[in-house]
């Protein structure tokens, strides 16, 4: 039987938990910034894993790489050492700045322990029971579904039905930087912040936001932390979306395009505080896993072979001019385009849902967010004449929307 034909799947209600809504195609096969459904249809794939499938579908190298470290030692205890985890960490740190590094599995897993960190740096400050430990995130910010994910999270629909969370987070809103002020005191321990929030609908922090709060931290001996687990590795045209703003963060949380579509998490911790961590401190099974190690150093060399963060920087200008006339073409469709790179949001003005699907039929795969938002997340390696075959998607399924009747 041909793979492209095979018989589609159960139903997922049949043996899977109903965490997700029902899928209306099921994927098989991915090349380059396409993928292929079961039944043959290929789409253009403009949701990467929500941001996850760095270099795209198959992409050679990677899959050589991988190939050969599934043949050689796919993985191994933390207990034990391997070469990839130690190159890993020296490229990260390179990258970043003078750190340590620890490897886990997800973003959520990377959040939990920056939370963890921040448990460790005021029990450092004030002693058992400690008497700071207040984070102060953002309205809208997303930093997964653990509980202190959840915690850090303020959208009731994440929260409502798992309270009590932890204790100890308050929130201000992004690019006010009063609203962090008049939370800070005397328990303050850190302020967590996503560079660019995702799942809130892609708003961006402002470069000068970003500085005033560096210096907020350094005022009161707090920890600054960057949830970089969607914008970060390249996806704005410089490794981290933070490195506009010229500031160095305390610690980081990376991970879904680190592996490049292989299961990667990641923080960076400066070497200030780095030491806060210890041997029993924390741990994983799976976290820096050769094969995981290497899925993520071959998106690394990719990037620098390919000069990808270059092309990010040259492509997404006449990219974001031509989704700015479908703005001056759609205004009652599409309120405005947010982001950076190949970070983008469209901004619309009712629920995504029925774009979302007509885009699908039309061949183009996208993801929205709870508000309002399609997300617009290209491979670093796609090219500008794929960005403009979405462009001309989107034109004509919202065209088409435009000229049916009123229900």
């Amino acid at each position: 039987m041909h793979p492209l034909k095979r018989p589609a799947p159960a139903p997922p209600s049949s043996y899977l938990l109903s965490t997700y809504l029902p899928p209306s195609i099921a994927l098989v096969r991915g090349q380059g910034s396409y993928v292929w459904d079961d039944q043959g249809r290929r789409y253009l794939d403009f949701a990467m894993g929500i941001a996850t499938n760095t270099l795209g579908h198959s992409h050679p190298y990677w899959v050589q790489k991988m190939q050969e470290q599934m043949a050689a030692l796919s993985h191994c205890s933390n207990l034990y050492g391997h070469p990839y985890r130690e190159s890993l960490a020296r490229k990260l740190v390179e990258r970043t700045g003078p750190g340590r590094v620890f490897f886990c599995n997800s973003g959520a897993e990377a959040n939990e322990a920056l939370v963890k960190l921040t448990r460790l740096y005021g029990h450092d400050l004030t002693g058992a029971p400690s008497k700071k430990y207040k984070i102060l995130c953002a309205q809208n910010a997303f930093h997964g579904r653990t509980f202190g994910g959840m915690s850090a999270t303020a959208r009731p629909t994440v929260r409502e039905k798992f309270i009590p969370l932890l204790d100890g987070f308050a929130f201000g809103h992004l690019n006010d930087l009063k609203s962090f002020v008049d939370l800070t005191d005397e328990t303050t321990v850190a302020i967590l912040l996503e560079t660019i929030q995702g799942e809130g609908g892609i708003h961006v922090a402002d470069p000068q936001f970003l500085r005033d709060i560096r210096t907020l931290c350094d005022e009161h001996n707090l920890l600054l932390i960057l949830d970089e687990v969607q914008c970060g590795i390249g996806r704005t045209g410089t490794f981290y979306a933070y490195e506009k703003s010229g500031i160095q963060p305390d610690a980081i949380g990376l991970a879904k395009g680190l592996g490049g579509g292989f299961p990667i998490g990641a923080i960076w911790v400066s070497e200030k505080y780095a030491s806060l961590f210890t041997p029993g401190s924390h741990g994983t099974t799976f976290g820096g896993s050769p094969l995981a190690c290497v899925a993520a150093l071959a998106v690394l060399d990719t990037l620098e072979q390919e000069d990808l963060l270059t092309k990010v920087t040259q492509n997404s200008p006449p990219w974001r001019e031509q989704l700015q006339r479908l703005v001056n073409q759609f205004p009652h469709i599409i309120k405005e385009i947010r982001g950076e790179g190949y970070f983008i949001g469209l901004a619309l003005n009712s629920s995504p849902a029925p774009i979302v699907q007509r885009l699908q039929q039309k061949g183009l795969l996208v993801p929205a967010t709870p508000s309002n938002v399609i997300r617009l997340l290209p491979p670093l390696t796609v090219t500008a004449q794929v960005l403009a075959e979405a462009v001309a998607l989107i034109e004509t399924a919202l065209s088409e929307i435009l000229d049916e009747p009123l229900s």
